[in-house]
């Protein structure tokens, strides 16, 4: 007997259990779907349809957690949740969001075919019961009646066809599951496009963070190896250079202030190149980032930084240096093209989990974020991590550039 058809025949004890324990649950589930259809249905011509059906869809997709448990912890179809219901401020647009819920939907159709799946699977776990019952019908028969009872076709036939059934109540206990399992998988989870989306951020995450780690490390690299090695090399220079006398020829004595030179050049490049790979300031979080890029600002900036302190509140690491990144960008504008005599920074977390860094000065504005201006290349660095910017900077002044970004990814 092949792989395949052993695992068809086995069944788990979990698996029995929901067809037992699922028809009611599918009895009250399908009742309340019915009465939300039926009820959506009897009051859509009336002022109060359209709250009624957005309360009822709501209801439905607050039952798809229980639905979810119980198909993971006895079927062990782990379904994955769907992302949070939209929550408008105002009660109209909350209304219209809850109508428009594809996972309020979808979970509603479940509760409806659940309802037969949940008669068919008890119908199977009942199977054998009956199959017992074919199986001693020739005895039943005679039991049940007096008189004499020749053999017929019928008391060959009926336990024939109960061995059948029983030998197929195995693999019709497998299917009765693994329907369940496919209606939940497909309609308590999240939608195709949503999982994709799901499945894109996840990626997009890995992505980011391993980046940051490689950037990191190769920072790390240059600063304690091939730095470390060039210093060593000005330094030997220079002390050959001190080894020199007056006799010494000159070529050499040139050649060996080219090489000098060209090392504390070499340096100097590095350690800028390092800097730009990852701001090293970022080691302690924005709060100990940003005055030092505050102060190196031609333009005098106020600083206001409003950050939890906590290690494990801090935001993502690639957050950071997004944020960084365009600070020191809105800074290095300002000292550059503003002619702004004054400029404030302020950095805060907002009550959605998100951080907010507003930059503000007292130039003379007709700074946009549109294709084809500077800060268009910024807009779409922070579109990357499901950042924002806003730019409002009319003729005259002044310039408020404000961008918020997800403190997690």
């Amino acid at each position: 007997m092949s792989g395949r058809v052993r695992r068809r025949w086995a069944v788990r004890p979990g698996e029995v259990g929901f067809l037992v324990i699922g028809l009611p649950v599918a009895v009250l589930g399908g009742a309340y779907a019915l009465a939300a259809l039926y009820a959506g249905v009897l009051l859509s011509l009336t002022v109060v349809g359209l709250p009624v059906t957005a309360l009822a869809l709501a209801g439905a997709r607050q039952l798809g957690a229980p639905q979810r448990w119980l198909t993971g912890r006895m079927l062990g179809e782990n379904v994955p949740a769907p992302g949070p219901a939209a929550r408008p401020d105002a009660a109209v647009a909350r209304i219209g969001a809850a109508l428009a819920d594809t996972v309020a939907w979808r979970t509603l159709g479940y509760l409806l075919l659940r309802l037969p799946l949940g008669v068919l699977g008890l119908a199977v776990v009942l199977l054998p019961a009956g199959c017992g019952w074919l199986l001693g019908f020739p005895l039943w028969l005679r039991l049940l009646e007096d008189g004499p009872h020749p053999a017929t076709l019928l008391d060959v036939a009926a336990p024939l066809l109960g061995l059948v059934l029983l030998a197929l109540t195995p693999p019709l206990l497998r299917l009765a599951a693994d329907a369940n399992r496919h209606l939940a998988r497909h309609l308590l989870g999240p939608a195709r496009t949503q999982q994709r989306v799901k499945d894109l951020e996840a990626a997009r995450h890995t992505l980011l963070t391993t980046g940051a780690e490689r950037l990191r490390r190769l920072e790390r690299d240059l600063h304690d190896g091939t730095q470390a090695r060039l210093v060593a090399l000005a330094i030997t220079l220079s002390l050959a250079d001190d080894t020199l006398t007056d006799h010494t020829d000159p070529r050499l004595r040139t050649l060996l202030d080219r090489a000098r030179t060209q090392t504390d050049d070499t340096i100097a490049e590095l350690r800028a190149l390092t800097q730009g790979l990852r701001p090293t300031g970022l080691d302690g979080g924005l709060a100990e980032a940003l005055p030092a890029l505050a102060a190196g600002c031609a333009v005098p900036v106020t600083l206001g930084v409003d950050l939890p302190e906590a290690p494990f509140e801090r935001p993502d690491e690639v957050v950071e240096q997004a944020l960084w990144y365009c600070a020191a960008e809105l800074l290095t504008n300002i000292s550059k093209h503003s002619a702004a005599s004054a400029a404030r920074l302020t950095v805060t977390t907002t009550a959605a989990d998100r951080i907010r860094l507003t930059v503000h000065d007292n130039g003379r504005g007709g700074a946009s974020a549109t294709p084809g201006h500077g800060l268009h290349g910024l807009a779409e660095r922070l579109a990357a991590v499901d950042g924002t910017l806003r730019v409002s900077s009319p003729p005259g002044g002044p310039t408020v550039v404000t961008a918020e970004l997800p403190c997690r990814l």
